[in-house]
């Protein structure tokens, strides 16, 4: 507790008995121990409850652990099981009232690309020039 070295001890020990001299001596070596003794059962006492304290919570952590433990292990030797038909993940929420489609419009017609329908002929096209 005191970190003293022996010739700090037999320093204090002199001035002591300078100063309270041979006959209360005695008695305050015996009052300093007895104080020493209490503060170290307050110390031993403050650090068992402290102790105390922490270990169900740690104790309460390691079961989780083992139990997240004992989960996540699983063995390869086994085959592994198929569904045949799984469920649904999610659930298909439909409206309770919806309002009606609105109707598609109708594309333009296109305008005919046939030479014989435009009535132009064959000849009139430049691609015929370009192959003589």
């Amino acid at each position: 507790m005191f970190n003293f070295s022996g010739s700090e001890i037999v320093f204090i020990l002199l001035l002591a008995l300078i100063i309270l001299g041979p006959e209360k001596l005695p008695e305050a070596m015996r009052r300093f121990g007895q104080t020493y003794n209490e503060i170290k059962k307050l110390s031993s006492g403050f650090q068992s409850e402290f102790k105390q304290a922490f270990e169900e919570p740690m104790r309460e952590m390691q079961a989780t652990a083992d139990e997240l433990r004992r989960a996540a292990t699983f063995s390869i030797d086994t085959e592994p099981v198929f569904v045949a038909d799984p469920a649904p993940t999610a659930p298909v929420i439909e409206p309770a009232m919806s309002a009606p489609a609105p109707p598609e419009p109708e594309a333009p017609e296109e305008p005919a690309t046939d030479p014989a329908e435009t009535g132009e002929s064959a000849g009139d096209d430049d691609s015929g020039a370009a192959a003589r």
